[in-house]
């Protein structure tokens, strides 16, 4: 998909956003210097674009019981059959990303499990039944960064027409 042109008021109210999602938008208005209404126009604006994909409440892993991360990465005995895996993939709850990945693996997961047992009877019952050649598995002691990219500090700012 092509890079979408956003003006500086665009990247000052993703930046606001995407910092706190609670944040009202009358008060991204003030710091905007424009409309309550404007705001919520080019929200929805973004939203359309596809730019913003919602709003969540993120509930960490580990404060409710899955106190195991681990990344796989998985080489299917049929590559061709990636389709039919991803769509197998997302009816397993613990699977939270998938990607697809140039290198070493035909697919690339990221796991939560209550522990290793689990996460073995996860790669036992729910992973080797999809066909897989192989996979090597990577428990995650800690996750030392995890944000959002931060936009406004990459894309230069495009000049207002």
């Amino acid at each position: 998909m092509a890079k979408q042109l956003l003006d500086n008021l665009d990247k000052q109210i993703l930046k606001l956003i995407s910092e706190d999602a609670r944040v009202p938008f009358l008060e991204v208005a003030r710091a905007c210097n424009v409309s309550g209404a404007a705001i919520h126009q080019r929200i929805q604006k973004l939203t359309a674009l596809g730019i913003i994909k919602g709003s969540q409440f993120i509930v960490d892993p580990e404060k409710v019981g899955y106190e195991t991360c681990a990344f796989i990465g998985l080489n299917l005995k049929q590559p061709e059959s990636f389709d039919t895996v991803v769509e197998k993939l997302k009816d397993i709850p613990e699977v939270v990303e998938c990607h697809y990945t140039t290198g070493d693996y035909d697919l690339f997961i990221k796991i939560f499990a209550a522990n290793n047992h689990h996460l073995l009877t996860i790669i036992h019952d729910k992973l080797q039944p999809l066909g897989l050649a192989r996979s090597v598995s990577i428990i995650s002691f800690h996750s030392a960064i995890n944000r959002q990219l931060p936009l406004t500090d990459l894309l230069p700012m495009e000049e207002e027409e």
